[in-house]
């Protein structure tokens, strides 16, 4: 693993949150967001081959390169929060940038409620700059709004609009190996709220995203299949686990794909089971209920 310090700064930076972005073969992507990021920056390079270490050296001098030299996945974020020596660190995608002055607003919240451990913010998608649907159902969530947090509670959140705590995600362990990416974000929500930490979505506080051109739509809904399986199997009761199992097969060839590639994972998943107290698991039922087609983020 390569890193590349910064050599010089034309940003002013927060002192209190870093911005961690993962990417991988999207240059141009970066590029385009790299020169929105209000500062500091570090970007880790999940084994890229088209390039996207040369944009970041030639264009932003003043971001921190990673190179993994492999494909991390989710996990590369955590190499940005273990560099990161903010208190608060904020996620970005190679295609999605933060609103100004919105990571110092969520530094402020997260000052102000010290059991925060995620800030879930409204992200605002395309040109057009709707509102994420996984960030109204947030904003609709079922669960109480405890008086010691700045909004609605989740068990869930979009990583490109995220503020973590970086003490609570370090103990947490951050992101895993076994869902890898794409819908990671569950399994950590559940596990830091069954630590006692909150999370919170916080409407006034603004992500954007433009999403690439550089995607694969089959390739994510298998892996939303797969990693929807896992994560029951990791964390929840072993009849959740039968019903996402139960699902998959009878969803088509998307779906029996993806439980597929699940099956290969058992073993290690079964290696890190640990289920979620009682009173999370309750939460996480009332949110199956009101979320019947399970994003697993309201």
């Amino acid at each position: 693993m390569a890193i590349h310090d910064p050599v010089s700064s034309d940003v002013v930076a927060s002192p209190r949150v870093t911005v961690v972005v993962a990417t991988r073969n999207r240059g141009a992507d970066l590029a385009r967001s790299l020169s929105c990021h209000e500062g500091p920056v570090i970007v880790i390079d999940n084994g890229s081959t088209d390039g996207s270490p040369d944009v970041v050296r030639e264009g932003f001098p003043h971001v921190r390169l990673v190179e993994a030299g492999r494909n991390l996945g989710a996990q590369a974020r955590n190499v940005g929060v273990r560099l990161a020596t903010t208190p608060y660190v904020a996620f970005a995608d190679d295609d999605s940038w933060w609103a100004r002055g919105a990571l110092e607003r969520a530094a402020d919240v997260l000052d102000t409620h010290p059991r925060l451990a995620v800030l879930a913010a409204r992200v605002l998608v395309g040109a057009e700059q709707t509102i994420d649907p996984v960030c109204a159902a947030m904003a609709a969530s079922p669960l109480t709004t405890e008086p010691d947090l700045p909004g609605p509670s989740v068990l869930g959140f979009l990583a490109c609009g995220a503020v973590v705590r970086r003490s609570a995600y370090m103990a947490a362990g951050g992101f895993d190996d076994v869902i890898f990416f794409y819908g990671e974000e569950e399994r950590l929500a559940l596990d830091l709220a069954a630590a006692g930490w909150g999370l919170a979505y916080v409407n006034d506080i603004v992500a954007h995203h433009l999403p690439s051109g550089v995607r694969d739509p089959r390739r994510r809904q298998i892996l939303a299949a797969r990693n929807t399986v896992l994560t029951a199997l990791l964390r929840r009761p072993w009849p959740v686990v039968a019903r996402a199992v139960l699902a998959s097969a009878c969803s088509g060839p998307v779906g029996r794909r993806g439980l597929g590639q699940a099956i290969a994972l058992v073993p290690r998943a079964l290696a890190r089971r640990r289920r979620v107290p009682l009173r999370v698991e309750a939460a996480r039922r009332s949110l199956d209920r009101h979320d019947p087609d399970g994003t697993g983020t309201s």
